[in-house]
């Protein structure tokens, strides 16, 4: 299983903490990628124009995933503003091969109207559903999932999971990608915090939910040899 981390050139610090955490927890060798728009664009896997209205720099480029893992068995995108609690690998145990995709199914309104730093919360229909994404390589609707569809459909198409069945759209807890902010705290630790409105690095979002983990997992990865090489 190969885990592509959505890194935007503004939030390295968010990718390094993200990656950390995944390979803390790990329980066995876990490859671990950057997804980085620019080398996209220099292997031309990327063409699309800049989007003004993009909020990541890896808003679309998150759909090449399958492609990037050659359609070879179960492959993970995830957002850097993500720290994992547990070993990611867990999320294969209850998986249905007939899947194309599973991810949480959220439903929910955005509390805030502006995120992260002073960005613009859009609200369209399934929204989050792409933050965390487990995709089944061998399903005829993931391999058709091309670079060149990636590259010449509109967000909403990709965002919306229109180019698949609802059928095929398996759906996982919460606990894999629990917004915080968003819903009320648990009193177990979630699997996986997503920090979609904002996470301890930016000014002002110090206090979120959980977010002393990312704090926690920062301060370990700081003392890494990775981080002090």
């Amino acid at each position: 299983m190969k885990i592509y981390v959505g890194y935007d050139s503004r939030e390295d610090i968010a990718w390094q903490v993200c990656r950390h955490s995944l390979l803390r927890h790990s329980t066995a060798d876990l490859p671990v990628f950057p997804l980085k728009l620019q080398a996209l664009r220099e292997l031309g896997l990327y063409t699309r124009p800049v989007d003004a209205k993009a909020s990541t720099e890896f808003s679309i480029s998150r759909f090449l995933t399958p492609y990037l893992a050659a359609y070879d068995g179960w492959s993970i995108f995830v957002d850097c503003d993500f720290v994992f609690t547990t070993d990611v690998r867990k999320v294969l145990d209850t998986l249905d091969p007939a899947k194309a995709v599973y991810v949480v199914q959220h439903d929910y309104t955005p509390a805030l109207a502006v995120k992260m730093d002073g960005k613009a919360q859009h609200v369209y229909p399934r929204k989050n559903w792409s933050s965390f994404m487990v995709f089944n390589g061998g399903h005829e609707a993931v391999k058709a999932l091309t670079p060149e569809v990636v590259n010449s459909q509109t967000p909403q198409y990709l965002h919306r999971f229109s180019w698949l069945e609802d059928k095929d759209i398996g759906s996982l807890p919460l606990s894999w990608n629990f917004l915080s902010g968003e819903y009320p705290k648990p009193a177990e630790i979630p699997n996986a915090i997503h920090y979609t409105n904002g996470g301890p690095w930016f000014e002002g979002h110090q206090n979120t939910d959980f977010g002393e983990f990312w704090l926690e997992e920062r301060a370990l990865y700081e003392k890494s040899p990775i981080a002090t090489a």
